[in-house]
């Protein structure tokens, strides 16, 4: 038996043509299916982020589309980060989801089209110390199991169109056994 899905909202979407660390808000992006965010740095088939290309540029690429929750911003925000949409590098700012709560190949239904699947978590880079100093450990704190990574998931597209702020999020956990989130 499915569980019914559970519902959000876009806050926010922000695309950057060129190599930096933060994203511009923008009044919609376009997405396409097997590519990511279209006119965005990090969009491709294969793996378009630096360390990863140093890694093997070759492999698919699991990063197409970054979300990160708003409630995260507001936290941070709390605390003095002061932080606006795209800051952290994300495509996407959510409301009312748990993100890094949903298991591996969970589907985000964004408005009428758009069907992004969840491969994993945004890893924890310097960067985001270089943005602003004890950043990091805010948003991937040292805990006794190791990092906790709460800066947002990482999608692909599996069915593209326009995604706007204000468009209803639709989130469907897969059936069977949850798998839990790594770096990807």
């Amino acid at each position: 038996m499915t569980s019914p899905p559970e519902l959000g909202e876009v806050l926010a979407v922000c695309l950057s043509r060129d190599r930096q660390f933060s994203k511009t808000p923008c009044d919609f992006i376009d997405v396409i299916a097997g590519y990511g965010v279209r006119g965005d740095i990090h969009a491709g088939a294969k793996v378009r982020h630096r360390s990863r290309m140093r890694t093997d540029p070759y492999q698919p690429n699991l990063r197409q589309v970054h979300l990160i929750p708003g409630e995260l911003i507001d936290e941070l925000d709390r605390k003095g980060y002061e932080l606006n949409p795209g800051n952290l590098g994300e495509n996407i700012v959510t409301r009312g989801l748990d993100l890094t709560a949903f298991g591996r190949d969970t589907l985000l239904r964004i408005g009428p089209r758009v069907v992004l699947s969840v491969t994993g978590l945004r890893n924890p880079c310097q960067q985001i110390e270089e943005f602003a100093p004890g950043l990091l450990e805010e948003v991937a704190p040292h805990t006794p199991r190791g990092r906790e990574c709460r800066v947002g998931i990482m999608t692909v597209v599996l069915a593209g169109g326009i995604v706007r702020p204000g468009d209803n999020i639709e989130a469907e956990r897969p059936e069977g056994l949850h798998v839990p989130l790594r770096i990807v």
